[in-house]
């Protein structure tokens, strides 16, 4: 199959990486010149989960017109980046070609379909999938674990199943659902409590959980969340929300959320895919996000002195 990966950072090279060694015809389009120069020049260094080697099969650029008409399209920039990619992804794809995003956050979907038909779009999400960037050329898989993909409307289909079937051939733990927007909000509920509240008081997830005034911070916007969901007739497979999210964090007290790292570095985060989506949909719905107005303000004055656009 001829694939595009849209976004060649850290987790876009795994992909890129896996798939190639599986078979497949992959391009990686990224507009990081150095890290493409350095992947044209001496392969892609790929350390970790799927283990340490140099990958040399697929083809790297930063223009994607080289790459030519496609059968899969994979965005993988952050949430931020994803109306732009299916804006200069759209000329690449074939007729029937798909288009397959796996991001944090909501609204990725409709993102996409300002610029490809709703009926090619398919959406992801990842459990315990992580990657960093060790240098131009050299990305860490640092866990290997659960990639859930759906068709945006949601239902099982042929295609979907046979999506499945080529990224466990990849050597990913993928599975295809047919209710992949109740899994994005799942994961969505969890990011609200712990993304940004870990990010604007500078803890680990642990830290957060332990500190009873901020954990009840997190837990609010975590309920303004969860209200917005029930509001929106959004199924959801638990019922107590505080317990689903409380035991999602327990599992991982140490960890350092990515929002939190991306300022750590300087850079613009997810934020508005997250808790900043919230207060506008609470808006529309009649509900009051306080927590989350406040929590969003904060980071967006910071980030406001980072400089040049989200990364």
């Amino acid at each position: 199959m001829q694939i595009v990966i849209v976004g060649a950072g850290a987790i876009g090279s795994v992909y890129a990486a896996l798939l190639a060694d599986a078979g497949h015809e992959v391009w990686a389009i990224d507009t990081w010149a150095e890290h493409i120069a350095a992947i044209n020049a001496g392969g892609l260094r790929l350390a970790g989960a799927s283990g340490d080697r140099v990958v040399r099969t697929f083809r790297a650029t930063t223009d994607i017109a080289e790459a030519g008409p496609c059968d899969l399209c994979l965005i993988a920039t952050k949430a931020s980046g994803v109306a732009a990619a299916a804006q200069a992804a759209a000329p690449a794809i074939r007729p029937d070609a798909v288009v397959l995003t796996i991001q944090n956050g909501l609204g990725a979907g409709e993102r996409i379909c300002r610029h490809i038909a709703p009926d090619r779009v398919l959406l992801g999400v990842t459990d315990g999938f992580g990657a960093s960037i060790v240098a131009p050329g050299h990305a860490h898989h640092n866990a290997m674990k659960l990639i859930r993909i759906g068709e945006l409307a949601d239902g099982m289909t042929e295609r979907l199943q046979s999506l499945e079937t080529l990224w466990r051939g990849a050597g990913f733990d993928a599975r295809a659902y047919a209710n992949i927007n109740q899994l994005i909000w799942e994961k969505f509920l969890c990011n609200v409590t712990f993304s940004v509240p870990c990010t604007v008081f500078g803890m680990t997830v642990g830290e957060l959980m332990a500190h009873p005034e901020r954990w009840a911070i997190a837990l609010g916007a975590m309920a303004e969340a969860h209200r917005i969901a029930q509001a929106s007739a959004v199924p959801l497979g638990f019922d107590d929300p505080v317990a689903y999210v409380t035991a999602f964090g327990a599992a991982m007290p140490r960890a350092r959320r990515s929002m939190l790292l991306d300022h750590m570095a300087g850079r613009r985060s997810e934020l508005e895919a997250i808790n900043g989506i919230l207060p506008e949909m609470g808006l529309k719905l009649g509900i009051a996000t306080p927590f989350n107005d406040t929590l969003t303000a904060v980071l967006r004055q910071r980030e406001a002195g980072f400089g040049g656009p989200p990364s």
